[in-house]
């Protein structure tokens, strides 16, 4: 007897907003997609469903062009016809934050939610890569279930699955660090294993010949899975005459037009009990490392820098203090946030933010990367505007002192060295005479400033004089006051400003104190400079040392640049064949003293150096005519362009790492620069900040992966270490590292990629992703000693990621001290990882995340307002258990955990 066998047919289209084509030519596609469908419905009652891609931006572009279409799309989703969500836009996972992760699924799911229903299946057709966290964050947000098309090797169920990345099913349970579990779903055939089904029998008894053989070959159940469409695909309107031929071809096989709601709910039902577990990320690990397209990650830099700008000024600046804004008493302008964050997530879907699509695309992003931060530029003006209106300045200084407020916005007191500008005095334009005002500004004395703390002791201050700059204010109920002020830009040493707090100082004159004059102090020579905690030394070369005091280790040859060339394409990076790396290693250096003052350091280290000019002929030869990068036979041009790289050392009392910048001019294409930190520590694995979670990864790949290449993707940093000491290396939008396996333990950090083409499918020239021009990209080098001190250095390169703000102040009596924190709380192991309002109530919320694989406790100390009740939550930010102010709670290991804050009577 024949065992009865369901192919489940789901009909769908992966739509790429954006790519090989700009958005608007794909709109227009998108736009013909959804007329065929929405008509197809009408005409076909046995066309029963269509799986919208699980991103809910696909009915925003739609509808923006079809209004009049809302109506009956939403019927269609109360019907369960068409499918969608849960997220806004199919993003890439490990180049956008956490916590962007967490808004694309909050408003997917809000999105989803005004048209009736929301399909809750985590759906990762096409990502690069899948974050460890995901089934954690799947399982916080009431799913069970996800599908994924990268990741993890299928071997079939003949084969037995050798490795934790390997299974021998299509089906598998796929675990986070914290232990949470969700049923995953591999397109073990891709998710175009059921396109353009054939109506024809003898066609049909081919087509479904192959297919099912091929389904089964992975299948733990008679449920096989067959996906109708592909990218950009059209609907086919057959499809159900193509269903009634499959089914007089195969009696013993009911066909089904199915959805995933229906198709996993039957798959559950007859999963057997031998699936592999699958853990963590799903990183192809188990591969030939070739494809797991990874070095997106450093494809277009300049738009990760861009995206790490806003991404963080959204959720580490404008929504901390908006909230705090709210905590005392003012509105949080809900409406505003979703429009910024819905237009930087405009720039997350994969093909975009990993910057693999034509040029046309990526101009287009940065636009969007703009409006996003002028959005929460404006928001976070308007909030530290209503802030400072109630803080009492007046207590802690005299009638002559210039007020301003720094607020930290971290999770960790703050230390460091900040920059304003402040107005010592401001005279209005209106029905004045301009050039009596510039002449009465410009008369000021500026001797004897210097800044106060609210003690009244002075702190050692550089004041630059800014003369006299224009400005304007907007009231709420007038016409704009335009004005002419005499400016100065103080510079000084911010010392432990609070968690999610401020300080205000004031800049005083006080003719008993001398300034501090940029070369007052600390005249070390342009070779060394040293701190409390570091000492660094530079060599002839330009490289330099770093000896950390408190454990004595000295970190050697660290900085030097690194050259090679690159014939491969936005996704894949691919040295010419016996291409040797190129180095700033021996070639001397300018190094001098940049600017000098008692609590901060900078010293310039200028290199003159030759790199060839690009890719030689043969490139151009092999692009055009379409051969495989692995195939290629291209070398670097013999000729050469002069690169003029420029690094910045700076080192600030009071903090215990090294910032570092590095300008330079590209004027050269088909390479890619790397800066090279040997750490001389041999360990099996390493650490990388990735999506709520510090992972572990191999150092040295699996047996089969032959890519020479081993690059990975990170976040805020990557840490080597042993149990005495390590280094951490953060970054400002550098999402690729590699360590090296080489004898020296190396981190090497990518600078730079340029390459000519988009790669994948066909000839697509990308002249501008050879990165042409000026760029600036910024780092930090954390030494640390034990476990603990590892886990201070994650915090500190946290930190690094956000702006200081300050804001000047007015001279003023208020209901706020001179220093406060909003929000106070405790945590062994804990990264904060957002401050803000609940989306849809008066509630506040904040979320942190274990580091660590021990379990914690997180302990709320106090809140600023009336907010008493305090619950446990999700990722959704649903209301859970009450823990109240005060209360401890138990964290897992690894655990994503979200409070709420419910006002008070």
């Amino acid at each position: 007897m024949v065992s009865q066998k369901y192919a489940h047919v789901i009909s769908h289209s992966h739509w790429d907003r954006e790519w090989y084509l700009p958005f608007e030519k794909h709109r227009v596609r998108l736009v013909e997609m959804m007329d065929t469908l929405i008509d197809l419905f009408e005409k076909d009652p046995e066309f029963e469903s269509f799986h919208l891609d699980g991103q809910t931006i696909v009915l925003d572009d739609y509808l923006q062009i079809r209004p009049e279409k809302k109506e009956i799309i939403v019927r269609m989703v109360q019907e369960g016809k068409l499918l969608i969500g849960p997220w806004y836009i199919l993003q890439d996972e490990f180049l956008t934050s956490s916590e962007a992760n967490i808004r694309n699924l909050l408003i997917g799911h809000q999105d989803a939610s005004e048209y009736g229903s929301i399909c809750k299946l985590g759906y990762f057709p096409d990502s690069f890569g899948n974050m460890g966290q995901a089934p954690q964050i799947l399982l916080q947000a009431g799913m069970d279930t996800a599908v994924f098309g990268r990741g993890v090797k299928p071997v079939g169920f003949n084969n037995e699955a050798r490795g934790e990345y390997e299974s021998a099913f299509s089906e598998m349970n796929w675990q986070s660090p914290d232990g949470s579990t969700v049923l995953g779903i591999l397109f073990a055939n891709w998710y175009h294993n059921g396109m353009e089904v054939p109506t024809d029998p003898n066609e049909a008894l081919v087509y479904w010949e192959r297919k099912i053989r091929d389904a089964e070959k992975y299948a733990s159940t008679p449920h096989l899975l067959f996906m109708n469409g592909c990218d950009h695909q059209p609907v086919q309107t057959n499809l159900s005459d193509a269903l009634r031929t499959a089914r007089s071809l195969y009696p013993d096989v009911e066909f089904i037009h199915s959805n995933f709601n229906e198709y996993v709910a039957q798959l559950k039902g007859k999963l057997p009990e031998n699936l592999s577990t699958i853990r963590g990320e799903l990183r192809s690990q188990r591969t030939n490392g070739w494809w797991t397209l990874v070095n997106t990650a450093s494809a277009r830099v300049y738009m990760k820098q861009a995206n790490q700008k806003i991404q963080t000024y959204l959720e580490k600046v404008a929504e901390p203090i908006a909230t705090f804004a709210k905590l005392t008493g003012h509105t949080y302008p809900k409406h505003l946030f979703t429009y910024a964050w819905k237009t930087l997530m405009q720039n997350h879907p994969h093909d975009s933010i990993c910057g693999c699509s034509v040029d046309e695309v990526h101009r287009e992003m940065m636009t969007r990367f703009d409006k996003s931060y002028q959005v929460a530029e404006q928001i976070t003006a308007n909030s530290l505007k209503a802030i400072t209106s109630m803080i009492d300045t007046k207590t802690a200084y005299d009638q002559s002192a210039i007020p301003f407020t720094i607020f930290n916005t971290s999770g960790w007191k703050r230390t460091g060295v900040v920059n304003i500008d402040l107005e010592v005095k401001r005279l209005p334009l209106a029905n004045r005479n301009r050039k009596k005002i510039v002449e009465e500004l410009k008369e000021l004395s500026l001797e004897g400033y210097v800044v106060k703390d609210r003690n009244g002791d002075s702190i050692d201050t550089k004041v630059e004089d800014l003369g006299v700059t224009f400005g304007y204010e907007l009231p709420e109920d007038k016409f704009r006051q335009p004005y002419m002020a005499r400016s100065v830009r103080v510079q000084f040493l911010a010392q432990n400003i609070p968690a999610l707090g401020y300080k205000t100082f004031a800049l005083c004159t006080d003719l008993s104190q001398t300034v501090n004059s940029p070369n007052s102090q600390n005249k070390a020579n342009p070779y060394k400079m040293e701190n409390e905690f570091l000492s660094v030394l530079i060599a002839d070369d330009g490289t330099y040392e770093i000896t950390d005091k408190r454990t004595t280790k000295t970190f050697s040859g660290l900085g030097a640049y690194e050259n090679t060339g690159d014939i491969g394409n936005e996704y894949i990076f691919k040295a010419p064949e016996g291409d040797i790396p190129l180095t700033t290693r021996g070639l001397p250096a300018e190094i001098y003293i940049e600017e000098q003052t008692s609590f901060h350091t900078v010293i310039a280290i200028v290199h003159h150096w030759e790199i060839p000019a690009s890719g030689d002929a043969t490139l151009e030869q092999e692009i055009q005519e379409f051969v495989p990068f692995l195939e290629r036979k291209a070398q670097r041009s013999k000729q050469t362009v002069p690169l003029t790289v420029t690094t910045r050392l700076t080192l600030e009392q009071g903090v215990p790492h090294l910032k570092v910048k590095t300008s330079l001019r590209n004027d050269a294409k088909d390479h890619r620069i790397r800066v090279l930190f040997p750490t001389d520590i041999h360990s099996a694995v390493h650490y990388a900040d990735s999506i709520f979670e510090v992972v572990a990864r191999d150092t040295v790949p699996a047996s089969e992966w032959t890519n020479p290449s081993n690059c990975q993707h990170q976040q805020a940093f990557v840490n080597v270490r042993n149990d005495h000491y390590g280094l951490t290396i953060c970054n400002l939008g550098l999402n690729e590292y590699e360590v090296l396996r080489d004898d020296r333990g190396t981190i090497a950090i990518t600078l730079l990629r340029a390459v000519q083409e988009l790669g994948d499918w066909g000839v697509f020239q990308t002249p501008e992703a050879q990165c042409l021009g000026d760029h600036e990209l910024e780092y930090v080098l954390i030494p640390h000693g034990d476990n603990n001190d590892a886990l201070q250095s994650f915090a500190a390169a946290y930190q690094a990621q956000i702006p200081w703000t300050a804001v000047q102040t007015p001279l003023q009596s208020g209901t706020l001290p001179a220093e406060h924190q909003f929000i106070g709380w405790t945590g062994n192991g804990l990264a904060l990882s957002a401050v803000k309002m609940n989306g849809s109530t008066e509630d506040f919320v904040i979320r942190w995340f274990n580091m660590t694989d021990q379990p914690t406790q997180l302990h709320i100390e106090h809140v600023h307002g009336s907010y008493e009740a305090i619950y446990r939550s999700n990722v959704l930010e649903e209301e859970g258990d009450e823990i109240g102010v005060g209360g401890v709670v138990p964290i897992r290991p690894a655990e994503i955990v979200t409070i709420l804050g419910k006002p008070g009577l």
